[in-house]
């Protein structure tokens, strides 16, 4: 990510700003320990920069809009331990940011800003009054208590319509997170057996995901097997996996911070039962329908609706239900969401299709009483002419992930 790509972003957020306004876009925190830095998406999307405790400034007056870049100060006596501080030309070069200073001018800035404003966009995330406050907010309190009468509102709301849709480039990172989180799922089906632990599975898979430059999940992975998968988020990895139980992978690199969003589902003998078959195969018919519907101008409301009707007719003619209003004890969830820089990206639940759109579909049935939870998801990007499934090199029909692992087992 460079200047080339950045800059248009930060003209589209200015564009979007209306004059006496000012965005604050503050990077994550320092990590603490040994753990990764891992930076804030909305700092990362209009800087370029994976540098922690910097803040983006873009102050629109009626006449101008101008941009700011603060950073932290390189201590020659730290950087045995931590390394050298990007330093502000380097800055300035990754950005395209011309004006850049450091940290201990960000008040003395803000305070000639405060006064001629009237609303603040900022990452302010969701506060909670039971926790401490996000970091945005902490760093604002002192405006907060000054300046009452400025609107401090979520940056989210701003550049939602932004983000939701995906350049070129942006819509090659999502490749790239989606072949690589691809590749590993062939490996795991084609390694796994019976009697392994759910987190052996987890290992193949990151093992693929590393050696090729991944450093992160995009969320935390979902290996489940039998009764495990009929927890939609089930995050403890760590059970035996029994012979003749269905194996549910719903994993996601994430490529310069870009994640795939993928789930597949395979038997761990190598072949389906009849009535895993069964319930596989409407799942799959289901995602198949929903996926041709997809094109600019169609609504998730309109393709959450449909899936619920086919979704009633599944469980029907699968024996689980009789009254169609039933259908919630089996499917609780919603057909799918955005992707991007998160793997729950900025678009809303009831948006409209648009070209650059990056949209994921995945309809589900869970039957814990059967020890047994069926999903299928693929990423589909919206086209001029209809849509192109992004994860379609990933086996899901019966008969390829079947074969699959019957191949790698001769």
């Amino acid at each position: 990510m460079n200047a080339e790509i950045t800059k248009p972003r930060r003209e589209a957020l200015a564009h979007a700003m209306e004059a006496n306004q000012l965005t604050l876009v503050f990077a994550k925190l320092e990590s603490e320990g040994i753990e990764k830095f891992s930076q804030d998406n909305n700092f990362l999307y209009f800087t370029g920069l994976n540098i922690p405790e910097a803040v983006l400034c873009v102050l629109k007056t009626p006449h101008k809009v101008s941009e700011c870049l603060f950073i932290q100060r390189g201590i020659p006596e730290r950087e045995v331990w931590d390394g050298k501080k990007l330093t502000v030309e380097e800055a300035r070069q990754i950005s395209g940011i011309e004006m850049i200073a450091y940290l201990e001018d960000f008040y003395p800035v803000l305070s000639t800003h405060c006064p001629i404003i009237s609303k603040m966009w900022s990452n302010i995330g969701t506060p909670m009054l039971n926790r401490p406050l996000p970091h945005a907010l902490f760093m604002l309190e002192p405006m907060r208590k000054i300046y009452p009468n400025i609107v401090l509102e979520n940056i989210n709301n701003l550049i939602r319509p932004l983000r939701a849709v995906k350049s070129d480039w942006e819509v090659e990172q999502l490749q790239k997170a989606i072949d690589l989180t691809g590749q590993g799922i062939i490996n795991v089906m084609q390694q796994a057996k019976a009697g392994m632990l759910e987190y052996e599975l987890e290992a193949i898979l990151y093992y693929e995901l590393q050696k090729n430059g991944v450093q992160r999940w995009g969320f935390a992975p979902i290996i489940a097997s039998g009764i495990n998968a009929a927890t939609l988020h089930y995050k403890q990895n760590n059970c035996r996996i029994q012979e003749n139980e269905v194996v549910l992978m719903d994993v996601g690199a994430s490529y310069l911070n870009y994640s795939a969003d993928l789930t597949r589902c395979f038997p761990i003998s190598g072949k389906f039962s009849p009535r895993q078959r069964d319930v596989y195969a409407e799942v799959l018919a289901i995602q198949q329908e929903i996926i041709r519907m997809m094109k600019p101008g169609v609504g998730m409301t309109e393709l959450n609706e449909k899936t619920n009707e086919l979704m009633q007719q599944a469980l029907i003619r699968l024996g689980l239900i009789e009254d169609p209003k039933d259908f919630r004890r089996y499917y609780m969830h919603s057909i799918g969401h955005h992707i991007g820089l998160d793997t729950h990206d900025l678009g809303a639940r009831d948006s409209i299709l648009e070209v650059g759109s990056v949209i994921t579909v995945e309809p589900g049935i869970y039957i814990p009483e059967e020890n047994l939870g069926i999903r299928i998801e693929d990423d589909i990007l919206i086209t001029e002419t209809g849509y192109r499934n992004l994860s379609q090199n990933v086996p899901k029909e019966i008969e390829q992930i079947e074969k699959l692992i019957r191949d790698a087992r001769s």
